[in-house]
């Protein structure tokens, strides 16, 4: 018979836990066994990814369908009774409930969060579902209000998704905070985590429980209306209105619960010297005569112009004053003269791209910066002309110069080249967005691209394309890029346009190509990235810098706590304080109308040559700070001469089927693919022995065809005749076309052209037995690697 400390951990709950507090406790529908938290890291190494353990409560105990209100862990009886209370409290925390405990099947541990004291009882005295709600209702000092908001359950249905446990959170501190009366508040969730989708459910509840009859939910870019009322906000589409103010007057408006609207359509198109404030007001009043119309108001992307104190945005929501507000961004706006939470306050819950990737609901990435000869600077010689027959000014340019004041025709090829480079090494239909200074440099970067492309652009036109705010064409394709579904186009260059706000779900390939110290422009791009589609085979993504853009991951500000610049000023009038956007946000641009009228110098391949001098490959962990930064070859060359100090070790640990794929395994133990490496060298039709040497050895590489010519030429097959002859010669071609590894697997027996030959037992009796035929194989090995 088994002790008590006999039993595994599933024992202990089985004969000790769940009987302690079910049935008699609590009810079978008030609890969760084995409830998944998170999904689990996604680990990306040098070239593969894999996925750790997710994060599993041993019990949820419920206060109603999805409200948590204690989590309890199992441990076996091996260890103490509050051995699994840290865990327990770890789970608490980052779910906001109120109850921890553990048990390894002595007693219960409890720590209580509300009142923060902890104790131990015996297994007959878990509390039951009456008294933990009680308790609950008693120290949280729960008002009618926050009950009945409590009570009002989210949205499900066959298409919708229960929330996560972090939206179940922001969701929560929301309502209990509009509960308490809070009437400004500020939500901040990284790109990628479903801001919509909460806002969705907080409106569902507020509505349905009758604390909130009109809202009006505001954005910035077209397609977030588009996207908010056709996808998550979809079940309320029969209580829901898109505004257009150039066609409705008050009694045309309708009476709906929901209204969308974009922030432009509200203030129009106008300069802010166009039109005063009290004219702007006017607009509001003649639509909406009741500035109390709405009783909530939400602003996606609050970043934007709302975070200014005197934009023309923050007008409309100070008419609206009286509204409940709350802000929704990734990227809270904090500067001396921007502020959020000088509006909105201080977050009310704030999940980061940090969560994210450590949940494994976002995705990770890594960098690969390249360096160009002329990115330090390049300098014209004496009276060098351009394009255009003008001297070009002497001076010395550098990246903040490129594509801004001048254009050096050879680096927009490079970039063009080692952005396609890149996409032959891994998937040339990955999703690409490359990020350049302006509209007419996205135009000259598409233009290169199709160049480097022509073969997949004869297959699509549309496999690269311009999207920004001026070409209608790019806008119209704008779905089609975005779309999990949809092919094409799979490039898409752009100034503006896509750097915020648009769910870009499938893009693997993130290209700066522009000059950024915005750490806010910084992380909207990089959350262009961010979203997992692992069924779809979007695992993690890769950013490739050409300005050295990704320095401001090692800004303490890139996934830091959100708080107020010290020198904020709320009376300091900034340059941009009218809210305006330029041509990629469909707004009036906010730069001097005379400055493109000013011929940027086009310098051509003949006036500036330009070659990639370094490129370097960085992994980072989930808060910016670098796990590794070295070239891929030098990692590499690292991990094999680890194991092999010399050449001669490594060709003597290459021998043998069984000591290949053991050092392919050190090797991706390591991180390191040698099929992707190669693919990304250009040395595909080279052999793993040949590269491995090459890189670590710095030998000169043959390939597969260069070697199998060099054994025919020393004449190997001379002493065979007839089919062992035939088999041999068929089994060389095998490895020029495929590798080693097929030549030493007698499966390949099978396939053609040898299945002519009889089955692999007659093959091998054309050597004189198995034992010969696998000497044979063995002897042409050595050929070939003699060679």
């Amino acid at each position: 018979m088994y002790t008590k400390k006999e039993l595994t951990e599933e024992d202990i709950k089985r004969k000790y836990i769940t009987p302690a507090i079910t049935p008699h406790k609590w009810p079978d529908d008030k609890i969760g066994m084995e409830r998944q938290i998170t999904d689990g890291r996604i680990e990306l190494k040098w070239n593969y990814v894999s996925r750790e353990k997710a994060k599993k409560a041993d019990y949820l105990l419920y206060l109603r369908r999805d409200y948590p209100i204690a989590v309890i862990e199992a441990k076996n009886n091996n260890h103490s009774i509050s051995y699994g209370l840290q865990q327990a409290m770890t789970y608490a925390q980052m779910m906001d409930i109120p109850f921890a405990y553990s048990s390894n099947g002595d007693g219960f541990a409890e720590h209580d969060f509300l009142t923060g004291r902890e104790r131990e009882i015996g297994m007959d005295d878990f509390p039951s579902e009456t008294e933990l709600i009680e308790r609950f209702k008693t120290e949280s000092r729960l008002t009618a209000e926050e009950e009945r908001i409590i009570n009002q359950p989210y949205y499900t249905d066959q298409n919708t998704y229960k929330p996560r446990y972090y939206q179940m959170v922001a969701i929560n501190r929301t309502l209990d905070a509009i509960a308490k009366g809070q009437s400004r508040i500020l939500l901040v969730m990284a790109t990628g985590t479903g801001k919509t989708y909460t806002a969705f459910q907080i409106v569902y509840r507020l509505i349905k429980s009758g604390m909130k009859k009109k809202v009006l939910y505001l954005a910035d870019l077209n397609i977030l209306v588009d996207q908010a009322r056709s996808q998550d906000f979809s079940p309320l589409e029969k209580v829901s209105h898109k505004i257009d103010f150039e066609k409705e007057t008050p009694e045309t408006i309708g009476s709906y619960q929901v209204y969308f609207s974009l922030y432009h359509q509200l203030s129009g198109n106008k300069s802010e010297d166009d039109e005063s404030d009290d004219e702007i007001v006017e607009k509001f009043r003649k639509l909406f005569p009741d500035p109390g119309f709405f009783d909530l108001v939400i602003v996606d992307e609050c970043h934007r112009g709302s975070a200014r104190a005197a934009s023309r945005w923050r007008k409309i929501l100070e008419y609206f004053s009286a509204a409940t507000q709350i802000g929704m961004t990734a990227t809270p706006k904090e500067t001396d003269d921007v502020s959020n939470i000088s509006y909105f306050g201080e977050p009310v819950y704030t999940y980061s791209l940090r969560n994210g990737i450590e949940d494994g609901f976002l995705a990770p990435f890594r960098v690969v910066n390249v360096t160009l000869n002329i990115g330090d600077g390049w300098r014209p010689y004496k009276g060098q002309c351009d394009i255009f027959g003008n001297e070009i000014e002497d001076r010395i340019y550098n990246n903040s110069d490129y594509d801004y004041s001048i254009v050096i025709e050879d680096r927009i090829n490079q970039v063009a080249e080692q952005i396609t480079k890149y996409l032959k090494a891994t998937d040339r239909m990955a999703k690409t967005i490359v990020f350049c200074p302006t509209e007419e440099a996205a135009e000259r970067m598409r233009k290169a691209l199709i160049n480097a492309n022509s073969d997949m652009v004869r297959k699509n036109p549309d496999y690269v394309v311009r999207i920004t705010g001026s070409d209608e064409y790019g806008k119209n394709k704008l779905d089609y890029f975005i779309s999990a579904s949809s092919k094409y186009p799979v490039i898409a260059t752009t100034s503006k346009l896509l750097s915020t706000g648009v769910d870009c779900k499938m893009v693997k390939l993130i290209v700066l190509d522009k000059n950024i110290s915005s750490m806010t422009e910084f992380k909207q791009i990089i959350g262009r990235g961010t979203r997992l589609r692992v069924k779809e085979g979007k695992t993690h993504f890769t950013v490739m810098d050409f300005r050295g853009v990704t320095r401001l991951f090692a800004d303490p500000a890139w996934d830091g706590e959100v708080e107020m610049d010290p020198d904020f000023d709320p009376d300091r009038i900034s340059s941009d304080d009218n809210g305006n956007f330029d041509g990629d946000d469909n707004l009036v641009p906010v730069v001097s109308p005379d400055a493109d009228k000013k011929q940027k110098p086009i310098v051509d391949k003949d006036g500036c040559r330009v070659e990639v001098i370094r490129k370097v490959v960085s992994v980072y962990d989930a808060d910016g700070k670098h796990l590794r930064q070295e070239s891929i070859t030098d990692y590499t060359t690292r991990n094999v001469l680890g194991k092999f100090a010399t050449l001669d070790e490594f060709i003597n640990g290459w021998t043998g089927a069984e000591k290949k794929e053991e050092i392919r395994n050190l090797l991706r133990g390591c991180g390191i693919d040698l099929d992707t490496m190669k693919m990304e060298a250009g040395m595909a039709d080279v052999d793993d022995f040949d590269f491995i040497c090459h890189v670590a050895y710095d030998q000169k590489p043959l390939t597969r065809k260069e070697r199998a010519e060099n054994v025919i030429r020393k004449d190997f097959f001379g002493k065979y005749s007839g089919p062992a002859k035939e088999i041999l010669e068929g089994l060389l071609d095998k490895y020029m076309n495929e590798g080693v590894y097929e030549i030493e697997n007698t499966d390949v027996l099978r396939l053609d052209p040898f299945q002519k030959y009889g089955k692999p037992s007659r093959i091998a009796s054309y050597f004189g037995g198995r034992d010969e035929y696998l000497m044979a194989v063995s002897e042409l090995e050595a050929a070939i690697y003699s060679a």
